[in-house]
């Protein structure tokens, strides 16, 4: 029928003979149509042979867009590749992740289904059911035809968990939909046990190959088209013309001469007859010419410009404009007719393309029209909303667009405001995936067997957050925050560190001035009773620089307290180790000193010619020195620096000093532990020497106090984190040096104040018998 119509448009309106125009006065330079790709393609057949322009004001096929194979084609729409991505843009934006397909069963529904298919997949959007719908199915008048083939199809969409449901294909295409979808509600009616089963609430999205025309269909089946309320369709984009209402206001059946249709429009919309004198007519349902097309409802007439008609006043104005080029140009200057007109009989359709195919022009609307290479519209869709009424009419809302042209990332736009949803759904807009989203503080899991949009949701491990619905995978909080007890979100950990106002801190700081208010006490006792006996027997020098060596030991653990900065880091460790150095050196001098005292009271011993002030100086030097170019060493290569520790700990960071180099820390610790470990030795031997005159074992006991102080210290240090930490070298260093004074200086102390007349010289030279 296309074919044959084609020809009768070419030659001759009744018997034509193929290439020859047997009395035709119009040229035909152009033609307009059709709206289906297949009136287009087989219209194409024909006018193609004689490069007659065609452009289609709906047709979508694929294979027109061959400029080689039909160069004579022309699209009124976009290309179709944005209408796909559209369809995508629109599926993120609402998260829709779990859809079913529908595509008409042709060439261009399988273009369709594996063209977006793989681009769903790629943005991890499952299908959950594709179909195909039979290209016959638009027969209305085979009520059982319908029925049996959407036995197939009303279960696939009804009975899926999908809320979004993606339809494909001409305007016949969508047909069926409100009868399967009336015929699974009466099902629901009859069978209740299936409501919660089935459900016919979806978002249907359709493209722009689909109008919602369902006049027909409503007036034989009497089916609701409320079932497709809020269904949203991609349409070719549309714009109000200034005085296209008015005009269709004006609209009258007495212009039937210059429109063949009109009569027949006219009885079909209102239901009625025009008096006829060959045909009785029923006088009550005469049509009078006054009837007023804004009274119809949508279903029948719209009052505003479709995309269609849109389409169809730019083709004829592309023409018009592509014709005027023509006429204006000087190389191809044509006679004018008398009315000013230009004259289409000496235009040749083959040469007609040059100017078409460079034409640009702003229509009354304002907007530009211009063809790409490709013989397409350069433009875009408008996305449309369904919105229907209880009287059986419907408009259709524009709601967004998909705009090629925008600004980068705003090509496509969206009003969600403006929609209306299905008002059977349960939640607006709706979820329309495989599973409840996962929560934040749960991450996806994969359901083996199952698509990747169908999965299990876990909660987050330790350390871990996730503070979106459906994440992949839970992240791991920033290094000084930690995820909260929902795992939904960071929070800041507090430092940890031996702050000066913490309880532990305050007893330690405590117990260091009190310890060092003892030693200078201790240290003016000796100082006050340095002429006695007992102090001039154990070496009054050193025991000055043992005494005022334990008091700055003391005074040195107070470095450790507070916030840890530059200065402190630099110097607590290395004057902790050079002070205790000097005192482990003073008591190892001193234990030489009275085995050397002892050595030398035996007749002819060489022994007196070392005693003396300068070897214990010569001891206590040497050995301190050692320790200092240890710390020297230390600071030079790898000094202690101000760090943070963010891992030891789940809730708080620590605020620490960094050693630099744990070698050179234990080096000095173990130089420490040399030199404690000599002088226990040495003290040890000379344990058994006379009680009254000998300090080797209150030395031998002080170092045992010592070496189990820091014995203990080790593991401890090394299992503990923070300022727990701190505190365990801080008690170390207090308890160690407490342990010296009291063990040595207790028992002398003991005799200078309480038993004076022990302090004297007889008393020290008596030997034990």
């Amino acid at each position: 029928m296309t074919y044959c119509n084609t020809q009768d448009l070419l030659f001759n309106s009744h018997n034509f003979v193929p290439n020859y125009k047997c009395g035709i006065q119009e040229n035909v330079i152009g033609v307009i149509g059709g709206l289906t790709a297949e009136t287009s393609s087989n219209m194409a057949d024909i006018l193609g042979i004689y490069k007659i322009p065609q452009i289609s004001y709906g047709s979508f096929q694929l294979e027109l867009n061959d400029q080689v194979k039909f160069p004579s084609f022309y699209h009124m729409v976009p290309n179709e590749a944005l209408q796909y991505q559209g369809i995508l843009e629109l599926l993120l934006y609402f998260r829709w992740k779990w859809v079913g397909l529908m595509a008409i069963a042709d060439e261009g529904g399988e273009y369709f289904l594996q063209t977006i298919e793989p681009m769903l997949l790629q943005n991890k959007i499952c299908l959950a059911f594709i179909k195909r719908i039979a290209t016959n199915l638009h027969s209305y008048f085979n009520v059982q035809k319908v029925a049996t083939e959407t036995q197939g199809l009303s279960p696939a969409f009804a009975v899926s968990k999908a809320d979004t449901v993606i339809i494909y294909g001409e305007t016949s295409s969508i047909s069926w939909l409100p009868y399967a979808i009336e015929g699974t509600r009466i099902i629901q009616e009859i069978h209740p046990e299936y409501q919660e089963k089935v459900s016919t609430a979806k978002v249907w999205i359709t493209t722009a190959q689909i109008e919602f025309t369902f006049s027909n269909l409503q007036n034989m089946f009497y089916i609701d088209i409320q079932e497709l309320h809020g269904a949203l369709s991609f349409a070719i984009h549309s714009n109000d013309l200034p005085g296209f209402q008015e005009f269709l206001e004006n609209v009258r059946p007495s212009w039937a001469n210059e429109d063949g249709f009109i009569h027949t429009f006219w009885e079909q919309a209102f239901s009625c007859r025009f008096p006829n004198n060959m045909e009785p007519t029923d006088t009550t349902n005469t049509c009078t010419g006054e009837e007023m097309l804004e009274s119809l409802p949508a279903p029948y007439f719209a009052m505003s410009m479709t995309g269609h008609s849109y389409a169809i006043y730019n083709a004829i104005h592309s023409l018009a404009h592509a014709l005027h080029i023509r006429h204006s140009s000087r190389a191809n200057y044509r006679s004018i007719e008398t009315s000013g007109r230009p004259s289409p009989q000496t235009v040749e359709p083959w040469k007609f393309h040059s100017f078409l195919q460079r034409v640009s022009f702003n229509n009354s609307a304002g907007e530009e029209i211009t063809f790409n290479e490709h013989g397409e519209l350069v433009g875009g869709f408008d996305i449309r909303n369904l919105v229907t009424f209880p009287n059986r009419s419907y408009i259709r809302v524009k709601v967004g667009k998909v705009d090629p042209q925008a600004p980068p990332g705003k090509e496509f736009s969206i009003n969600e405001d403006r929609i209306k949803w299905h008002w059977n759904l349960t939640q607006v807009p709706p979820l329309s995936v495989c599973n409840d989203n996962c929560h934040p503080g749960y991450h996806k899991r994969k359901k083996e067997g199952e698509k990747s949009c169908c999965y299990d949701c876990a909660p987050c491990p330790d350390g871990m957050f996730s503070n979106e619905i459906d994440m992949e995978s839970c992240v791991p909080c920033p290094d000084d925050q930690y995820p909260n007890k929902g795992k939904d979100q960071c929070i800041p950990k507090s430092p940890n560190f031996l702050a000066t106002d913490d309880t532990l801190a305050v007893v330690l700081n405590f117990s260091a001035v009190l310890l060092s208010l003892i030693t200078v006490l201790v240290l003016g006792i000796f100082i006050k009773y340095q002429d006695t006996a007992i102090v001039k027997a154990n070496n009054r020098s050193l025991t000055y620089i043992l005494l005022i060596s334990l008091l700055l030991c003391f005074l040195c653990s107070l470095m450790f307290l507070g916030r840890p900065n530059e200065a402190t880091c630099l110097l607590r460790q290395t004057a902790f180790g050079i002070i205790f150095s000097v005192a482990l050196s003073s008591i190892l001098a001193k234990t030489i000193s009275v085995v050397l005292a002892f050595m030398a009271t035996k007749p002819g011993s060489r022994m007196r010619t070392w005693l003396g002030q300068r070897l214990t100086y010569s001891i206590v030097f040497s050995c301190s020195k050692i320790q200092i170019g240890i710390c020297t060493l230390w600071l030079a290569t790898s000094a202690p620096f101000p760090d943070v520790d963010t891992y030891s700990m789940t809730e708080e960071i620590i605020l620490l000093c960094n050693e630099g180099s744990s070698i050179m820390f234990y080096c000095v610790l173990g130089y420490l532990g040399f030199l404690a470990f000599l002088s226990f030795t040495v003290a040890f031997l000379a344990r058994k020497l006379p009680d009254s005159f000998n300090e080797a074992k209150f030395i031998t006991f002080s170092m045992l106090v010592f070496c189990s102080v820091w014995l203990t210290f080790v593991p401890t240090y090394l299992s503990t984190r923070g300022k727990y930490m701190v505190a365990v070298e801080l008690f170390s260093i207090l308890a160690s040096s407490a342990g010296l004074l009291c063990c040595i200086f207790s028992p002398k102390c003991y005799i200078i104040l309480l038993k004076p007349e022990l302090n004297n010289k007889e008393q020290l030279i008596r030997r034990k018998l």
